[in-house]
C-alpha cells in the first residue's frame, strides 16, 4: 500500500507535538509494509529512512526557515540571495501547488492528511489522483481559539474538509464530538485513534544522569517540592488559570517551585502576570526546550500539571507519565478517555486546581500511586496498535472504492 502523507512538521523541526505525532505513526506504519510519501512544506535534515521525504518549496529557495508558531511568517532565502516573507496563507498556497505538480508523477492508495494546513492540499491532490482522503483532525479551530469560534478562514478549511473527506480520524472521542458539534458531521464518518507513547524511544533515555534543572534538585533536597507544566504558551492551554491557582498554592504551601516549559504568543503576558500576581519568586519559564533538557523537566517535577482549556488529546501528559511525573490534567482533555489515574480538575475552577496540587505535593504515597496506576494504563497504548487501526481503516475505505 502507498499513502500520501500530507503533514506541516516533523521533529527535531517542530513545534509542538503534532510533529511528533506524524513521525511515530509513519514509523509504525512503515513496520506494517506501508510505503509513505511524506511532504513538508519545507526543507530539513530529519535523519529519517522509514519513509520518503520530500520539501514542497519553490525549486529557487535554497533555505526555509521554520518559525515556532504555526501562524508565524516564514522566511525564504532564494539562491539569489533575495529574501522574502511568507505569511501562513501564501505558504500554504505555495504548499498545495507543490502538492499537487508532486502527486502527478506518483501513484498513490490513499491520500492521509493532518489537521488543517495540509487540507487545501489534500483536495487538490485528490482532484489530481483520485484517492481517498483520511482527514486526520489533531485539533479544531475552536480548541485553538479557546473554546470560540477563532479564525473565519481556519474555520471554513476544516468544515469543507469535514464534508469532503472520505474517512476523518480524531485523535480522541472528545474532538470527535467537537467535529460533529462544529461542523454538522455525523459522528458514524468518524473513527478515533488515539495518540500513544514511543515505548522504544523511552528505553534509550538514562534517567540516573544527573538532572538538567541542577537547581531545583538543590531545592528539593531542602524540602521543595516542583510542579511542572509543559507545552505551547496559548490560549487553548489555559495558563493564565494555572498561573492563578499557583498564587493560591504558594499561599499555603510556600516551598513549592513551578517549572513552565514552552514558548508561545503568550510568553511574554504570563511572565508579566506572575510579577503582577507577586508569585514570580516561585515560577520559572525556561521557553522551548529539547532533548535531555525538556525529558528532565518532567523527571525533575513532583507533579505535571496540563491546564488546558481544550485540549484535543494531550500527548505530553503520557509523556510526563513516562518520564517519571504523576498529572493533574483538565476535565476538558482527550486523554482521560486513556489515562485513569490521573487527578483531574475544570480549566476554570482554580481554587480546585490549587487544592489538588496542595494534595499531591503534601502526599508522597498519592503520588507513587498515581505514578504506578498511569505506568500501567500505558503499557497497551502503543503506536503499532495505532498503526493497525489505521490500516484497518486504510483497507476498509479503498475496499468501499472498489465496491462502487
Amino acid at each position: 500500500m502507498k499513502v500520501l502523507m500530507l503533514g506541516w512538521e516533523l521533529p527535531p523541526h517542530n513545534s509542538g507535538g503534532l510533529g511528533v505525532v506524524c513521525y511515530h505513526l509513519c514509523k509504525a506504519l512503515s513496520k506494517r509494509d506501508v510505503s509513505i510519501d511524506f511532504i513538508l512544506p519545507y526543507s530539513a535534515d530529519h535523519n529519517i529512512d522509514f519513509m520518503k521525504v520530500t520539501a514542497a518549496t519553490p525549486h529557487d529557495v535554497a533555505y526555509v526557515m521554520k518559525m515556532m508558531s504555526t501562524y508565524d511568517s516564514y522566511k525564504f532565502v532564494g539562491e539569489d540571495g533575495r529574501i522574502e516573507w511568507r505569511d501562513i496563507t501564501d505558504q500554504q498556497k505555495l504548499y498545495e501547488i507543490a502538492v499537487s505538480q508532486i502527486v502527478a508523477e506518483q501513484e498513490y492508495d490513499i491520500i492521509h492528511a493532518h489537521d488543517w494546513l495540509t487540507f487545501r492540499a489534500a483536495l487538490r491532490a485528490k482532484e489530481v489522483t483520485g484517492c481517498p482522503i483520511i482527514a486526520h483532525v489533531h485539533s479544531v479551530e475552536s480548541d485553538r481559539a479557546g473554546g470560540h469560534y477563532g479564525n473565519p478562514l481556519v474555520h471554513d478549511i476544516e468544515e469543507v474538509m469535514c464534508h469532503m473527506a472520505d474517512r476523518i480520524v480524531a485523535v480522541s472521542d472528545y474532538t470527535r464530538q467537537a467535529i460533529v458539534r462544529d461542523y454538522g458531521i455525523p459522528a458514524s464518518k468518524v473513527d478515533v485513534v488515539y495518540n500513544c507513547l514511543a515505548h522504544d524511544d523511552l528505553m534509550a533515555f538514562d534517567q540516573t544522569d544527573e538532572n538538567t534543572h541542577r537547581y531545583l534538585t538543590t531545592l528539593q533536597n531542602q524540602g521543595w517540592k516542583v510542579v511542572g507544566s509543559v507545552g505551547r504558551l496559548t490560549v487553548m492551554k489555559g495558563l493564565p488559570n494555572l498561573l492563578r491557582a499557583i498564587k493560591l498554592v504558594v499561599e499555603r504551601q510556600p516551598k513549592t517551585m513551578f517549572l513552565i516549559v514552552g514558548n508561545g504568543d503568550q510568553y511574554l503576558e504570563l511572565i508579566q502576570m506572575a510579577a503582577d500576581l507577586g508569585i514570580a519568586k516561585n515560577v520559572l519559564f525556561t521557553g522551548f526546550l529539547r532533548g535531555k533538557a525538556w525529558r528532565d523537566a518532567f523527571s525533575v517535577a513532583d507533579l505535571f500539571v496540563m491546564p488546558s482549556i481544550s485540549e484535543p488529546f494531550g500527548l505530553v501528559a503520557i509523556e510526563a507519565i513516562a518520564y517519571g511525573s504523576p498529572t493533574l490534567v483538565s476535565k476538558q482533555s482527550g486523554v482521560t478517555e486513556v489515562m485513569h489515574s490521573t487527578l483531574k480538575v475544570d480549566f476554570w475552577d482554580v481554587n480546585e486546581m490549587a487544592s489538588q496540587i496542595i494534595a499531591a505535593v503534601r502526599d508522597e504515597p498519592l503520588r507513587k500511586e498515581l505514578h504506578k496506576g498511569a505506568t500501567k494504563e500505558l503499557e497497551s497504548l502503543t503506536w503499532q496498535n495505532a498503526a493497525d487501526q489505521m490500516i484497518g481503516l486504510y483497507n476498509r475505505q479503498l475496499a468501499v472504492g472498489a465496491a462502487a
